[in-house]
């Protein structure tokens, strides 16, 4: 899975840790997902999106080998 979470927290200027605050988890996870070694479940791509308004396929994209 393909990811703009990075993007996004720049467009947006949010530091991992900050995003990770608002979201209840910790700046790992946040580094984690956006070097793809973490997929986040529903709930939390949910959150993510919530807080750049913008709907999870905005932020979170299959790959053709997923």
């Amino acid at each position: 899975m393909k990811n703009r979470l990075k993007v996004c927290r720049a467009e947006h200027n949010l530091s991992q840790a900050e995003l990770a605050d608002r979201i209840g988890v910790s700046r790992q996870t946040i580094n984690s997902i956006e070097a793809n070694r973490y997929v986040p479940s529903t709930v939390l791509s949910l959150k993510i999106a919530r807080v750049f308004n913008q709907p999870v396929e905005a932020i979170f994209q299959l790959d053709e080998t997923d």
